[in-house]
């Protein structure tokens, strides 16, 4: 089983306020479903090509059957509704190398 890696690139912010909300209560959602925090912030230096945020979080879940339970969990589902109703980002979910 390999693990995943949820990539999320924070594109703008239309509610701040809300967001800090979503920033704060959300977090202890994904340790529930096994995820933890690799990434918080500045995206990085970007070494080649462009990037269309400066923010980018990244998650890391032991599989991809524990990161949709997470995602579409109850426990996650306010937290989702609201970053969605504050924010544009975008979600990729990525497979990591079978150990």
């Amino acid at each position: 089983m390999s693990k995943v890696y949820c990539i999320v690139n924070i594109l703008q912010v239309h509610d701040p306020q809300r967001f800090a909300q979503y920033v704060a209560g959300h977090a202890e959602t994904i340790s529930q479903y096994g995820g933890r925090f690799l990434v918080k912030g500045d995206a990085g230096d970007v070494l080649e090509g462009e990037l269309a945020s400066n923010k980018m979080v990244v998650h890391e879940f032991p599989s991809a059957a524990q990161f949709y339970a997470w995602y579409d969990s109850p426990e996650y589902r306010p937290w989702k509704a609201l970053r969605q109703a504050c924010a544009e980002v975008t979600v990729i979910l990525s497979r990591g190398c079978a150990d």
